[in-house]
């Protein structure tokens, strides 16, 4: 499904992303296959909302685009659901949390 997808959106990532970077972090799909929950990192973080506006308003091409790609594999087309990853922003996050810490230096064991 994430190779699938991502061919799809390389295609033409400006029909479904507009301007912005849009990165492909991970799939999730429902053991029924009625499910598939797609995870998109955004930058800049401040277009995100604009970017999934316009991918739910695309989302019945995007699988239909699924559909002819995979319908010879799979018989049941999953709907598709996007969400924001947020694991970098996090990471980032705590590294400017970890880099503020005031930590004092080891004492010398030379005493």
């Amino acid at each position: 499904m994430l190779k699938d997808l991502s061919e799809i959106f390389q295609k033409d990532p400006r029909h479904f992303f507009g301007d912005s970077l849009v990165t492909l972090m991970n799939v999730e799909v429902s053991p029924d296959l009625s499910l598939c929950r797609v995870y998109l990192s955004v930058l800049p973080i401040t277009a995100s909302e604009n970017v999934f506006r316009r991918i739910n308003d695309r989302k019945g091409e995007v699988r239909r685009l699924l559909g002819n790609k995979i319908g010879k594999r799979i018989r049941k087309i999953p709907e598709l659901a996007f969400f924001h990853d947020k694991t970098e922003e996090d990471a980032s996050h705590l590294d400017k949390l970890i880099g503020g810490l005031a930590i004092p230096p080891e004492p010398d064991d030379q005493e």
